[in-house]
């Protein structure tokens, strides 16, 4: 039986994007407090925007729209990687868990570049 899109949650890009959002939510709980209000905080902001551009353009009902709030999403995930390797070089984290996140990243822009790929489909063929 295939899935129904009935919502974004329902979106394996945006469900993996929860999963790594909650992740880091976790991991920057464990930087040092000087770090709050600095690579804390872009961790938490870019982490939450994967999620939060997958949701918003699938509320705008519109294909090229929604792929446009997709490519965003890709954005905000390297964003989070450079940050990653910000906190590595700080020695926040280590090699091997910036490499299991970069792995996380890279499943995660795969399903989101699936999910563009399927709109931009789904535009040509409603014409």
């Amino acid at each position: 039986m295939e899935n129904k899109i009935t919502t974004f949650e329902s979106l394996d890009c945006w469900k993996v994007g929860a999963e790594l959002r909650q992740e880091i939510s976790n991991l920057v709980k464990t930087f040092p407090i000087e770090e709050k209000y600095r690579l804390v905080d872009q961790m938490i902001r870019c982490s939450r925007s994967v999620t939060n551009n997958i949701a918003e353009g699938y509320g705008r009902f519109h294909y090229l729209d929604n792929a446009k709030f997709c490519r965003n999403s890709r954005g905000s995930l390297l964003e989070l990687l450079d940050h990653l390797l910000i906190a590595q070089e700080s020695e926040y984290i280590t090699i091997e868990q910036l490499n299991e996140y970069r792995q996380k990243i890279n499943k995660n822009n795969a399903l989101i570049n699936g999910y563009i790929r399927y709109l931009l489909k789904a535009k040509i063929e409603s014409i």
